[in-house]
């Protein structure tokens, strides 16, 4: 399948996916925005509708040429499936595009003149033997012109993990073109490794032309991402890369069983990854694997490809919706092994990559997750029971409002003025994962003439616990502590530190030394209980208490 897309690379979404289960079948789809055919520019017409136009509007018409494609197979003959686009880039042909074809293998089509990217895909109706891509990135339409696509001079795509077993998921090549300010992309996506590939017609200018290719693959833990990135003058004619181990990167991403309220079933759990869309990674092909929980996948990804953006999707009960979790912008170097847990405990309120609060003017808007995960993922649809928030000025309760604090407005007077907002989240019977959280923060803030970060805190806990999150019951276990927000780097005046046995009804104080506690765990199928009471620097303050933090087994 190949696309052309009319629009900057930017745009183009991160293209999908090939999806399959560690043990199952891949699929494979391409969505990349502005694909379809584009309608004919005025001055386009029919010759017999031109006729009637006025000798002035005509004289302003671009000069027209014919462009005729011929199409060769593998055998020198007419192929038997093929698909052309010719896409306007610069010149009086910007922007147009169109598709010709013909049965007989050699198709026509009118074009105004300019600069031209050309792609053309042929197959036949054998799986095996694949699709050849040929491309020319500089097709300069200044007169009537021929142009053969011949696909004898493709030369294979050959890029392989460094484990031999390894099964193909899916493959994506993209080429990026620049002239005369504008860029025009195509790109082909295969859910097979047969592909060939090759350049057509004169070489571009330096650095005009950009490609990338990826391709995905499964193993029993888990698979392959492997990324190439070129510029040049050329498009590639063909493509070999034999990965060593060396070379990668490894995700080490491990998925937990946390039943919620109604149990949860273990189940299955699905992960997406692909490279990050932006300067540096360029447009991409992602892929998708499934995982049992709880479990654990590897995969190994190329460095060099740019960040990685990673989601991972839970598994849910029955009529209930699954929570996801984003995590964007993942760096990698070669021979790191970055682990990432998804639902484990300590779940609690975290300040990853946010402020938090912000007031603009005289209105709040406070974006605090109460309910990450212990590797501070936050979910997309948390479970609860009941929750509710409340916001005070100078002692006296302004708003009141149920639910979490994600997307929260608050509008409060204009001057400064000591505040408290205070959170509980409740949920009954989440055996493995936080039952209560309660969360009070005490700041002053005044009108603003713009957004400005309120100073607010948490308080995060990082037990180690085992596959199936808990801990080792009846001996004592060092829990680091790391504090988010306002008071992070060195900006804590006081920090007390409590944990309970009993769900909360009384609470020991853990002294915390060199960014730890040293937590005597109970007995075995009993639950710690976590407290954190912070002052910053400045004299906000943090009262956090999360109830049932984790279990022992």
């Amino acid at each position: 399948m190949t696309t052309t897309s009319l629009l900057p690379r930017r745009s183009v979404l991160r293209v999908l996916t090939g999806a399959a289960a560690l043990g199952g079948a891949a699929a494979a789809s391409l969505r990349v925005p502005g694909s379809a055919a584009f309608a004919a520019e005025p001055g386009t017409e029919p010759e017999a509708e031109r006729k009637t136009e006025p000798e002035t509007e005509r004289a302003t018409e671009p000069e027209t040429y014919t462009l005729t494609i011929r199409h060769l197979g593998r055998d020198g003959r007419v192929p038997t499936r093929y698909r052309t686009s010719v896409t306007g880039i610069s010149g009086p042909g910007a922007g147009r595009s169109e598709q010709p074809h013909d049965a007989s293998g050699t198709a026509s089509v009118r074009l105004p003149g300019g600069r031209y990217l050309l792609e053309s895909s042929l197959w036949t109706d054998r799986v095996p033997d694949g699709t050849d891509w040929i491309v020319q990135p500089r097709l300069d339409l200044d007169r009537d012109t021929t142009v053969t696509v011949d696909a004898r001079t493709t030369a294979p795509v050959d890029v392989t993990p460094p484990d031999a077993a390894a099964a193909f998921l899916t493959g994506g090549m993209f080429i990026e073109v620049t002239h005369g300010g504008a860029t025009r992309m195509a790109s082909i996506v295969k859910a097979t490794p047969t592909l060939r590939t090759a350049h057509l017609g004169p070489e571009a200018e330096a650095g005009s032309v950009r490609q990338w290719y990826d391709s995905y693959w499964r193993t029993r833990t888990g698979g392959y991402a492997l990324g190439r990135t070129f510029s040049g003058t050329r498009a590639l004619t063909g493509l070999t890369h034999h990965y060593a181990t060396a070379e990668l990167a490894a995700l080490e991403l491990r998925a937990l069983a946390r039943p919620d309220r109604d149990g949860a079933p273990a189940g299955t759990a699905g992960i997406d990854l692909s490279p990050t869309l932006g300067p540096a990674a360029g447009p991409s092909v992602g892929a998708s694997w499934s995982v049992p929980v709880p479990g654990t996948a590897t995969l190994f990804v190329t460095p060099l490809r740019g960040a990685w953006d990673l989601v991972y999707t839970a598994p849910a009960a029955p009529g209930t919706r699954p929570n996801r979790y984003f995590v964007d912008g993942l760096a990698v170097r070669a021979g790191s092994t970055t682990t990432h847990t998804f639902d484990g405990p300590v779940t609690g309120p975290a300040l990853t990559g946010r402020a938090g609060v912000e007031r603009d003017g005289d209105v709040l808007t406070v974006d605090l997750p109460l309910l990450a995960d212990g590797d501070g993922h936050v979910p997309t649809a948390p479970s609860f029971d009941t929750a509710w928030a409340g916001l005070h000025r100078d002692g006296v309760l302004l708003h009141a409002r149920s639910g979490l604090l994600d997307r929260a407005t608050f509008t409060v007077p204009p001057g400064p003025a000591p505040y408290r907002l205070a959170a509980t989240v409740a949920r009954r019977g989440a055996t493995g994962a936080t039952t209560r959280v309660n969360v009070s923060w005490t700041f002053r803030s005044a009108t603003t003439a713009g957004p400005v970060p309120v100073p607010v805190s948490v308080v995060r806990f990082s037990p180690g616990l085992g596959p199936d999150g808990t801990a080792a019951a009846g001996s004592p276990m060092r829990v680091p502590v790391t504090v988010q927000g306002a008071a992070a780097g060195g900006r804590v005046r006081s920090l007390t530190v409590s944990m309970s046995a009993d769900g909360g009804r009384s609470w020991t104080v853990l002294p915390v030394h060199e960014g730890a506690v040293t937590v005597p765990n109970p007995a075995a199928g009993s639950t710690v209980s976590l407290r954190a009471e912070l002052t910053d620097t400045d004299g906000n303050t943090l009262d956090q208490t999360l109830v049932d933090a984790y279990r022992t087994g």
